[in-house]
């Protein structure tokens, strides 16, 4: 049986309102499967390699919203570094640079080096 992994909030929430119950549910639903060491792919999350290894967008399609839930999965835990309201084609610069921040804080609480 695979240990489940702890969810790690370093940024951004999942909570009624913003999300509808039954987007918050999906959202969910699918880090549990992350934390249960399941495997997602398109067109439920896709990669992000720009943020670092293991780094990862999930896509939630909610009543009012497109809603994104960045992600990483590594050995210890699934981060989630941000979460938003997609409003534009692509990740947005802002978006990037602090997802790559949180994901340095993170190691860096774990006494990683940065990039390892």
């Amino acid at each position: 049986m695979a240990v489940e992994k702890p969810l790690v909030v370093m940024g951004g929430a999942i909570k009624s309102p913003p999300f509808s119950t039954d987007g918050r549910r999906e959202a969910g639903y699918l880090l549990r499967m992350l934390q249960l060491g399941e495997s997602i792919g398109m067109p439920h999350s896709r990669p992000l390699p720009a943020i670092g290894p293991g780094c990862h967008e999930l896509r939630i399609v909610d009543q009012t919203a497109a809603w994104r839930i960045v992600y990483c999965v590594d050995e210890h835990a699934v981060v989630v570094l941000e979460v938003f309201a997609k409003k534009s084609q692509g990740l947005p610069r802002s978006i990037l640079r602090t997802c790559q921040r949180r994901l340095a804080a993170y190691r860096t609480i774990l006494g990683e080096e940065e990039g390892s």
